[in-house]
């Protein structure tokens, strides 16, 4: 098996344990309420690796036209027995288009993607964002690249790396808040949301 599909085989096994894992994020909530609040009524927003697709079916209830997308077919599932929420499964490749969307959310997800692969997605994305447009992203902060205890793999930046990335793309940030919580396996870890603009 390769790193991508032993991180997708644990979300497809778990997939119901991350769901309800995932419903009382406090922080999250206002985190997102913030991103919907910064785009247009009706706006377009792509939720990147949506997972069991809650801040989609949010995004929806606020009136935006939200495109879900996870490689996890579990994950797509669950996301699509929320009202209002259609979610596909794809991968961060899978990203086209320029100036599709006024809002891009990507919570936690492209944490799994290989260092050599990242400042790729990220062109894609401001691409993919009309201009002005809002990106979120959640990272957990560290060091290296590799498999969690559960087989899960992920790659590690610092603030300063993750924000140099980020403005090497084209984003132009705004906003950044730093915490510690405890994901799927279990362990404490500390993590950085970025919010920035196309």
């Amino acid at each position: 098996m390769t790193k991508t599909t032993d991180t997708i085989r644990v979300y497809d096994e778990r997939a119901s344990e991350y769901a309800e894992m995932v419903k009382a994020d406090a922080f999250g909530d206002r985190q997102l309420q913030c991103f919907i609040d910064a785009l247009p009524s009706g706006g377009r927003a792509l939720d990147l690796g949506c997972g069991p697709g809650n801040a989609a079916a949010t995004m929806a209830q606020a009136g935006l036209v939200v495109e879900a997308t996870d490689a996890s077919a579990e994950m797509v599932t669950l996301a699509n027995k929320h009202t209002g929420v259609t979610a596909t499964q794809a991968v961060f490749d899978d990203v086209t288009g320029s100036a599709v969307y006024d809002g891009i959310w990507a919570n936690f997800c492209l944490l799994h993607a290989p260092r050599a692969s990242f400042p790729t997605h990220l062109a894609a994305l401001h691409k993919a964002l009309k201009p002005g447009g809002t990106f979120y992203i959640g990272m957990k902060l560290g060091t290296g690249q590799g498999p969690d205890r559960l087989g899960r793999f992920y790659t590690y930046y610092s603030q300063e790396e993750l924000e140099d990335h980020m403005t090497q793309a084209g984003f132009k940030i705004t906003d950044r808040t730093l915490g510690n919580g405890v994901g799927l396996d279990g362990k404490p870890s500390d993590w950085i949301a970025v919010t920035a603009h196309a």
